[in-house]
């Protein structure tokens, strides 16, 4: 296990909570298991609003990132960072590291990449080497298949690989990456519960923060990722939107059954 051996960090004993934004032409959209899109509002006033409700960071994820819409999502980044004082992460058809320079100046603490590093890992290094790894944070997509295993899923869920999730995080650390997003696709949109399963092992056996998403639906599950998932960090979409969780009752909750939260 080389360089990648050791317990994490005492210091991570703050489980953060951070509400996910898809974005698609400029407004917030979410799906069940990635299809069936609605509307969910502005994503400025959306993270403004979870940003004083008390969420420790914000993920946004732009759907439809395309070369042509690039200069759109900076200037809607540079818009977020104006309204929001916590961290936030921006992700989607981020491929270089002139992409992640436009993003970072326009105000995103963190990028997320996922499709464009499976196919060129290299990318990993080349921003841990230019932005250092606490900027880098890797999305994984993955699905539990028949046999058991949990396979990495790309193109937003489209496209199977051969490759388990396990082994790509665990390449994907030793390049560069200071923290994996992992959604299970199983799970995503159901509010069944996050993936406990997979979510433990790459917890367990990784030296950076594991951020599980996917399947966020009670506050049980929350409480649950956290304890028996081993998670660092807690992602969902809907529930927040569609104000069926509060933020601050969810805080509370966690902080009564005892998972150390900044409440």
């Amino acid at each position: 296990m080389s360089m990648l051996q050791g317990n994490k960090s005492a210091g991570r004993l703050t489980k953060r909570i951070i509400p996910c934004l898809d974005i698609k032409d400029g407004r917030t959209v979410k799906g069940t298991n990635f299809v069936d899109l609605r509307d969910a509002g502005d994503p400025v006033e959306l993270g403004a609003l979870y940003a004083q409700q008390g969420a420790d960071e914000l993920v946004f994820l732009d759907i439809t990132a395309t070369v042509e819409k690039r200069k759109t999502l900076s200037e809607l980044v540079n818009k977020i960072a104006h309204h929001i004082n916590i961290p936030f992460t921006v992700g989607g058809g981020i491929s270089s590291v002139e992409d992640v320079q436009v993003l970072l100046q326009n105000g995103a603490d963190k990028i997320s990449v996922n499709t464009s590093a499976f196919k060129r890992p290299a990318l990993l290094r080349e921003l841990e080497k230019e932005f250092g790894s606490q900027c880098v944070v890797l999305a994984i997509d993955t699905k539990k298949e028949a046999d058991g295993e949990w396979y990495v899923y790309l193109n937003g869920g489209r496209t199977k690989t051969e490759m388990k999730c396990t082994d790509w995080a665990y390449q994907a650390v030793e390049l560069g990456a200071g923290e994996i997003l992992l959604t299970s696709m199983n799970h995503d949109g159901t509010k069944s519960g996050f993936a406990l399963d997979i979510t433990r092992k790459l917890s367990d056996i990784l030296p950076v923060p594991v951020i599980a998403s996917g399947g966020g639906g009670t506050m049980e599950h929350f409480v649950d990722v956290f304890r028996n998932g081993h998670a660092d960090a807690a992602l969902a979409a809907s529930i927040f939107h569609f104000k069926e969780i509060p933020i601050p009752d969810l805080k509370n909750y966690l902080a009564e059954n005892g998972i150390v939260v900044r409440v």
